[in-house]
């Protein structure tokens, strides 16, 4: 299982194709900051601004210790280290995407601050009680162990700590559409409904202190999306360098399964009692 899901996201010679889109979209790896990223290390629905509504509800400062579950490319991490100034390490299972946000770290002047290790969820090399939060954006959905990710979620935070999360969900509308940008077919998606997950988390040791349906405002994004996209050229920066041919087909099921209620999207704060 480990294998397919690193196949899904498996991309050769992604640094160089970034460096390359850069330099086509008039910019230098030597005078760039994580917004000029975005365009491709923002993963999830909703982007950006969806990493800014979450952190604004943890009042982190620099002093704290955060680890970033499924970090991908590394965006969210660099947001919150440049924002706040607090230490970020990401832990991803594919080790091209690690090598890949360590570049970015680089060019953005944030390596001091954020470090990218490939290593599974389900059993992270870290010690008890290591964080003050632990970030996942878009992540669980590869995950069939729900109950031991947030097992060792809660073990790796502090006594207090917290836990946000931005996840995609099991809809009401059905079974989802595929491909999609975590799995080609249903064989590596493992999607949790809102009832089921508020269950896993409280089992788990977790009270939570936010809860927000976040279907609408992703079925909105796309909809902007669709309209800034019509008579456009495509950026030399996005998320079809990861992806490639695939990109479209998986973006056009997103967004219908949205549309039709097959998947949803929440937000969630929790303290680890």
């Amino acid at each position: 299982m480990k294998m397919g899901v690193e196949a899904q996201y498996a991309t050769e010679g992604l640094t160089a194709a970034i460096r390359r889109a850069l330099e086509q979209s008039g910019k230098s790896i030597d005078s760039i900051g994580p917004e000029d990223l975005a365009p491709i290390d923002e993963l999830h629905v909703r982007g950006r601004k969806a990493t800014l509504e979450l952190a604004e509800r943890l009042q982190l400062t620099p002093e704290m210790r955060v680890l970033d579950v499924g970090s991908g490319l590394g965006g969210p991490s660099r947001l919150l280290a440049d924002t706040y100034g607090c230490e970020v390490t990401g832990i991803d299972l594919s080790a091209s995407f690690c090598e890949t946000a360590t570049a970015l770290a680089g060019w953005t002047g944030l390596g001091a601050l954020v470090d990218y290790r490939a290593a599974d969820a389900l059993d992270m090399p870290f010690g008890d009680e290591s964080f003050d939060v632990v970030w996942s954006q878009h992540a669980s959905m590869n995950i069939e162990d729900k109950e031991a990710l947030y097992a060792e979620t809660r073990r790796v935070l502090h006594p207090g700590g917290r836990f946000a999360l931005y996840d995609v969900l099991q809809g009401p509308g059905g079974e989802v559409r595929y491909p999609v940008p975590w799995a080609g077919d249903s064989s590596i998606s493992h999607l949790a409904t809102a009832e089921e997950l508020r269950r896993l988390l409280t089992r788990a040791g977790f009270k939570i202190l936010h809860w927000e349906d976040r279907t609408e405002a992703g079925r909105d994004w796309f909809a902007r999306m669709a309209e800034k996209a019509q008579g456009a050229p495509r950026r030399p920066l996005g998320v079809h360098l990861i992806f490639g041919d695939a990109f479209k087909a998986m973006m056009e099921n997103q967004r219908r399964n949205l549309e039709e209620g097959r998947v949803a999207l929440v937000e969630a704060v929790c303290r680890r009692i």
